[in-house]
């Protein structure tokens, strides 16, 4: 009882140490990695992923993505730099690559890199269908998510050992960490609720930066309901690292009026 003791009151003597914010929703959030070393592991994950998943020979729709894309994130670098808040993405280096692959899906890891797979395409059926899977794609990356889940999962595995020391001489258990973030062997526990919070999040944040893009945010909705149509079984809410696309849909619908707010038309 006293080790769990210890542990507790390190973790909530680091989150008050190790607290950021994140922009726009003004969340506080546990954020004690290095962003650097973040970006860094990025980098090694998306060039070991696109050498066993080579770009797309599809010219139109890979240089759709691009454009799509670097709208995006133009707008978001310009409106953080307005607000103070440039420095949140030192070290990126946005890169937009589409893959072929049937399952539709998209992400964008820490440091900007950015890949859509081709099975989406079919759901996002035009520009403003695909803003609001990049835009969602890289509001996870600019409200740090992955980072503030490798903190929780640090804290839990290591308590006391100092983080510098996790990283130099753990290697292979940060890395592991790093994947169960980005999905590979999530398992049940801790981190899945957080997940479905930081998903809703990513959809209030995406929708406000694909409307500083000129993007139309009420476009959302549709595309959501065509997600929604993909056929096969899901897991209930509570097993899933992401909510339930009623659920979605009703929170953005909500969110609605305030997202408006930052449309430029």
């Amino acid at each position: 009882m006293k080790n769990l003791s210890l542990i507790l009151t390190l973790i909530v003597a680091v989150a008050v140490l190790s607290c950021s914010v994140v922009p726009i929703t003004g969340r506080k959030q546990l954020s004690i990695l290095p962003e650097s070393e973040m970006i860094s592991m990025g980098l090694a994950s998306y060039q070991e992923f696109m050498k066993a998943n080579p770009v797309s020979s599809d010219r139109t729709n890979g240089a759709l993505v691009k454009e799509v894309g670097s709208t995006i994130s133009n707008a978001v670098e310009f409106y953080l730099a307005a607000n103070g808040m440039q420095n949140r993405l030192n070290g990126y280096a946005w890169q937009y690559s589409l893959v072929n692959s049937a399952v539709p899906n998209a992400f964008c890891l820490p440091g900007g890199k950015v890949v859509v797979n081709s099975g989406i395409l079919p759901y996002t059926a035009n520009k403003n269908g695909l803003a609001v899977v990049l835009s969602h794609e890289i509001a996870h990356a600019v409200a740090r998510h992955g980072n503030e889940r490798m903190s929780q999962e640090l804290l839990l595995q290591f308590g006391s050992v100092a983080l510098s020391e996790v990283i130099k001489n753990k290697p292979a258990e940060t890395q592991n960490i790093y994947n169960s973030v980005y999905g590979i062997g999530a398992q049940m526990g801790v981190v899945l609720p957080y997940s479905r919070d930081h998903e809703l999040e990513a959809d209030k944040l995406g929708l406000i930066f694909m409307s500083l893009a000129g993007y139309d945010p009420r476009t959302a909705i549709a595309f959501w309901e065509r997600m929604s149509s993909i056929g096969g079984s899901k897991p209930l809410e509570f097993m899933s690292t992401h909510p339930s696309d009623a659920r979605r849909i009703s929170k953005i619908k909500d969110a609605m009026p305030e997202i408006l707010k930052y449309y430029k038309k």
